[in-house]
């Protein structure tokens, strides 16, 4: 067993997890266990570090997932001396968010399956996809399950995905894990520009706008993707004082704007407008 040690101070793993970024994650002991394909980590924070516990093996997988390699204080800092109230006070709030490094296909069909739904349900859905079509692993004498295999998601009949709940995007997970056993691959999409890349995601079967931006920032951590979801629509009208409907504007509004920082600042704000709704 190893231990990564980082300062809390721009890594705070309670605001990491609950930001909407992620849905496979349970609170155990005084922090969190954090799954991610096959692999799982233990997460908390004591005397002002981040600690992360992992087998030896998954050590430089889950310094890599958390992003520890990025400066995010020159991030926040960059908000922090923004001419924008709101932006500094989401900044100073949400500080200790990193956007996390995922796996670009466990993403992609995870906000797929989050489309017109809440984290609870998402959460569930994934859970029990993991249950009945991954394979069992044991962490810290916890049991869990990986992400399955697309083979395994592929041959499942379009039944079972109804059957835990997915309803209308059933067939979307269905058809994307055979598309992938038929050749289609993510791989040559990294070398796309991010628009390029969002054009091409919402051509695959079940995947708008919103999934597309979700899996650009979280899967292929590109910074200047913007999801726009109910939240951000209420800053963007109620902070920002915008006037426009459509959310792809809204999204290229803050694109224009922050630029590379964006998806960096859509956490914050993010964080911050549901952190307000609350209390």
């Amino acid at each position: 067993m190893k231990k990564i040690e980082f300062l809390s101070t721009y890594f705070n793993i309670s605001d990491t997890l609950q930001c909407g970024q992620i849905f496979r994650f349970k609170p155990y002991l005084n922090g969190y266990l954090v799954y991610s394909l096959d692999k799982c980590c233990y997460a908390y924070e004591e005397s002002g570090k981040t600690i992360i516990e992992t087998n030896d093996c998954d050590y430089d997988y889950f310094y890599n997932y958390f992003d520890l390699h990025a400066d995010y204080k020159k991030i926040v800092d960059t908000a922090i001396s923004s001419d924008n109230p709101f932006l500094i006070k989401c900044a100073i709030l949400g500080k200790g968010i990193r956007i996390l490094r995922q796996d670009t296909v466990e993403t992609l069909f995870s906000f797929i399956v989050s489309q017109n739904n809440n984290i609870p349900r998402i959460k569930a859905i994934i859970e029990k996809l993991c249950v009945n079509l991954g394979e069992e692993r044991e962490f810290l004498g916890e049991k869990y399950y990986s992400f399955p295999s697309l083979i395994k998601m592929a041959d499942a009949p379009l039944e079972f995905y109804r059957g835990i709940g997915l309803g209308y995007r059933a067939p979307y997970l269905k058809n994307l894990a055979q598309d992938f056993i038929n050749g289609f691959t993510l791989s040559d999409y990294e070398k796309l520009s991010t628009n390029d890349l969002k054009k091409n995601l919402t051509k695959i079967y079940g995947v708008g706008p919103k999934v597309a931006d979700c899996t650009v920032l979280f899967g292929f951590h590109r910074g200047d993707s913007f999801p726009v979801d109910t939240w951000i629509e209420k800053v963007y009208k109620e902070d920002f004082k915008g006037n426009v409907t459509d959310r792809n504007a809204i999204s290229k509004y803050f694109v224009d704007t922050y630029k590379d920082n964006s998806g960096y600042f859509q956490q914050y704000m993010f964080y911050f407008k549901r952190s307000l709704d609350k209390k």
